[in-house]
């Protein structure tokens, strides 16, 4: 099988939440793609509920882009223990960590869950505004500084 980089994480020796640079590739005309490892929960000790971690995924999906430029896809992690972001350039993980800490302030104070309707999501009843804050606050309240 081919090498996949977050296969070869020691997911034992993680401590969450964290962001972490997980990757950087160079295209053939030298466009550079990173992606990033933005972990909410600690592996195999706890996860984001379904209906959370669909929300956190509509959140963050303009959030994010409101606090940076270049941001290509955020998607939850299978194990629903975060997500991967993958954006242009080659940002630095304490930048991604900022941009966090602001999208996460801002879920903290949001009152709908955008495009959480039938004709614009594929499981729109999946929706949990609540579990996303209380979520988000977890993880804001572990953040610290010198990320």
């Amino acid at each position: 099988m081919t090498r996949v980089e977050s296969f070869e994480l020691d997911h034992t020796k993680v401590k969450a939440p964290y962001v972490r640079k997980a990757a950087e590739s160079k295209g053939k005309k030298g466009d550079v793609v990173s992606k990033f490892d933005i972990r909410f929960t600690q592996p195999n000790e706890a996860f984001i509920s379904t209906a959370a971690i669909h929300t956190l995924e509509h959140l963050l999906a303009g959030y994010m882009r409101e606090e940076m430029e270049g941001i290509i896809d955020i998607s939850p992690m299978g194990c629903r223990t975060g997500f991967y972001m993958i954006c242009w350039g080659n940002p630095e993980s304490r930048n991604v960590a900022q941009a966090l800490r602001n999208s996460l302030e801002k879920i903290m104070r949001t009152s709908e869950v955008p495009a959480a309707r039938i004709e614009s999501c594929g499981n729109y009843k999946d929706h949990s505004l609540q579990d996303a804050k209380e979520c988000a606050d977890l993880v804001l309240g572990d953040m610290i500084d010198s990320w």
